[in-house]
């Protein structure tokens, strides 16, 4: 009894306690914050890649768009810009995990009606198909921090879609 009264008077180990219950936390609050700094910072390179991408395709000539539909060729170089921020295909990619050129999805779409294609900001004065909109496309493949050290599996993707009139400069 007396043994046991000295034990719970004694309070030389309260802190290695404390923090033996606060450090879950603590780490919890780390790596949450990691975390969530890197998916933020992976999503501001995809959405600024491709804002760059349909950028790169507006001003393009309308010879690229035959028939309003992307010609292959731009398709391939928008996928580079976009993926790379090079024209030339064997850049390095903006992130480690966006390997695969084809996650890129570069569409057009042209408005014949005359209802906005020949008006205001719009006006395509050299264009037989009316003014085209490119849009790009990219879903990226997201790898977390903790995927990164081997504690976890997840399979998360980032979506970004940007459009652009083409000016046919």
């Amino acid at each position: 009894m007396k043994r046991l009264r000295s034990l719970l008077r004694d309070n030389r180990a309260t802190a290695a306690a404390e923090m033996a219950l606060s450090l879950p936390i603590m780490f919890a609050l780390l790596f949450g914050s990691v975390e969530l700094g890197n998916y933020f910072l992976s999503e501001h390179k995809v959405v600024k890649a491709v804002r760059d991408g349909a950028r790169f395709a507006a001003r393009r000539p309308f010879s690229d768009y035959p028939g309003c539909a992307p010609s292959s060729g731009l398709v391939t170089d928008t996928q580079n810009v976009t993926r790379t921020g090079e024209v030339e295909s064997g850049g390095s990619p903006r992130l480690d995990t966006w390997t695969d050129p084809n996650t890129i999805d570069v569409t057009a779409e042209c408005d014949n009606s005359g209802a906005w294609a020949n008006s205001g900001i719009y006006v395509a004065t050299n264009s037989p198909i009316g003014t085209p909109v490119v849009t790009v496309t990219a879903s990226v493949p997201y790898t977390t921090v903790l995927q990164q050290l081997g504690l976890a599996n997840l399979t998360l993707t980032m979506t970004a879609q940007s459009q652009a009139a083409v000016t046919g400069i």
